[in-house]
C-alpha cells in the first residue's frame, strides 16, 4: 500500500501533505504509519515512516521536524532542533527552504500555514486546550516575526474529531466559556445524553484563525474518529480500552 495523504488546493503551490495511517510499517495497534515518537511503537517503525512522509513530499533526504507537543503555544522553528534536541511545542514556522516541518495528531486539529508571497510556513497542533489557550494565534504572530503579512496567509484545517464524534461533559463546557462567552456558538446540547455537549473543533479554529487576522482559510472535512482504517483516533483507543494509540501527521516545506 502506497504513503497515503490527502492535499488542499488552496496550498498546491506549496509541498504538503495531511497523512494519515495507511503506507507505513508498523504492525499491531499502530497499522501502519505511525509517527509517534512517544507512542509505545517499535522506535525502527515510527522512524522507517517518518522518512515514508518525506520521501512521499519528494524530500527523501530530509528529517521530519515535530516538536514535542505539550498542548500549550509555544511555537519553535527548525534551528530550535540542533543536536538532536527536541523541543517542546505546539507549532513549528520556518522561512528555510528544505526544511520539513509538522505537527502529530490523533482527534486534535493539525494546522497548515502558508504565506506564498514572503515564502513563509508553519504547522500547529490544536486540540482544544492548545486552541483556547492561542496557539494558532501565536502561530500566526511567529510567522509575522519571519515577515509575513496575514492577508497573504493561506491556513488549512485537516483531519480532526468532528462534533458528531466530540461528546463533552459540562466542566468541559464551564472551562471553555471561563475563556469567551462566546465559545458558546462553538456547542451544541446533546439530545442524547442530558448535561452533555457536542464541540466543533474544526469550526472553533476556523473563528480562531479569522480572529488572528487569516481570511484565507479552509477545512479538509475529515472526522478522525469514525474513520478507523483511514486515521488514528485517541478518543476511539479509549473507548476500545486501547492503553496506547498511533499519531498521524501533517506537513509542509517550502517549494
Amino acid at each position: 500500500m502506497s504513503t497515503a495523504f490527502i492535499s488542499h488546493p488552496m496550498l498546491s503551490a506549496c509541498p504538503h501533505g495531511f497523512f494519515g495511517r495507511q503506507g507505513g510499517v508498523s504492525t499491531g495497534i499502530y497499522t501502519s504509519l505511525n509517527v509517534g515518537l512517544s507512542s509505545n511503537d517499535a522506535p525502527e517503525a515510527v522512524m522507517q515512516n517518518r522518512c515514508l512522509v518525506t520521501s512521499a513530499l519528494e524530500r527523501p533526504d530530509a528529517v521530519l521536524l515535530t516538536p514535542r507537543q505539550v498542548h500549550g503555544i509555544v511555537v519553535v522553528r527548525p534551528e530550535d532542533f540542533a543536536n538532536g534536541v527536541i523541543p517542546e511545542g505546539d507549532a513549528i514556522v520556518t522561512n528555510m527552504s528544505g526544511s520539513v516541518i509538522g505537527v502529530q495528531t490523533a482527534d486534535c486539529a493539525p494546522v497548515l500555514f502558508y504565506d506564498p508571497i514572503s515564502g513563509v510556513v508553519g504547522a500547529a497542533h490544536a486540540g482544544w486546550r492548545g486552541a483556547v489557550a492561542g496557539v494558532l494565534g501565536a502561530t500566526v504572530q511567529a510567522m509575522l516575526r519571519l515577515g509575513s503579512r496575514t492577508e497573504n496567509i493561506i491556513a488549512v484545517i485537516g483531519p480532526c474529531i468532528h462534533p458528531a464524534s466530540y461528546q463533552v461533559d459540562e466542566p468541559f463546557y464551564k472551562q471553555v466559556l471561563q475563556v469567551s462567552r462566546a465559545y458558546q456558538a462553538f456547542f451544541t446540547d446533546d439530545d442524547q445524553t442530558p448535561g452533555c455537549h457536542r464541540f466543533d473543533l474544526p469550526r472553533f479554529c476556523t473563528f480562531l484563525l479569522y480572529n488572528a487576522g487569516i481570511t484565507h482559510v479552509a477545512d479538509v472535512q475529515q472526522d478522525t474518529l469514525t474513520q478507523p482504517d483511514v486515521y488514528f483516533s485517541f478518543r476511539r483507543a479509549t473507548l476500545e480500552g486501547q492503553k496506547n494509540y498511533g499519531r498521524q501527521v501533517s506537513v509542509i516545506t517550502l517549494p
